[in-house]
């Protein structure tokens, strides 16, 4: 092997360099049984932080609004309060943030289809924590998701 192929392959990543190797890990959600594309299928990450993007946005807005006088260390942690219960009410009961449902995405359980309440719970406690949801899988579910055994689709 050519130390230019051997670099090539770390920089790609250990599931590029499987697949080189003759590994076949399937489309991601396979495993889940869900399609390659289209609706009902994983959602891609760059998806996903757009969504996120989006709601902490709205969350900075309405701490900013409504608990700080001005932009300071508190507007972040209220932030981080009304993120939580933005996406405990809103995962928990219709499966989507606002962010979610402007990008086309939607959590389900793995089992029913829909999310109760309380796994709304411990997905948005979890991806409040950070580290969870920076932990993915061969199918791009993070952690949080694992554990509360949901998955984000697309719509």
């Amino acid at each position: 092997m050519d130390n230019r192929q051997a670099i090539g392959s770390w920089l790609s990543g250990p599931r590029a360099a499987m697949e080189e190797a003759g590994a076949d890990f399937g489309h991601r959600g396979e495993q889940l049984g869900l399609p390659e594309q289209g609706p009902g299928s994983i959602a891609r990450p760059g998806r996903r932080i757009g969504a996120l993007a989006v709601d902490w946005g709205l969350c900075l807005l309405i701490a900013y609004g409504l608990f700080t006088d001005g932009y300071d260390a508190r507007t972040g942690n209220w932030a981080l309060l009304v993120f939580l219960v933005l996406s405990v009410l809103t995962v928990g009961t219709i499966g989507f943030t606002p962010g979610k449902r402007l990008f086309g995405l939607r959590v389900v359980a793995l089992d029913t289809g829909t999310v109760q309440p309380l796994r709304g719970l411990l997905r948005s406690v979890l991806l409040c924590l950070a580290i969870p949801a920076l932990v993915w899988d061969r199918d791009g579910r993070g952690l949080h998701d694992r554990l509360a055994r949901t998955v984000e689709v697309r719509v």
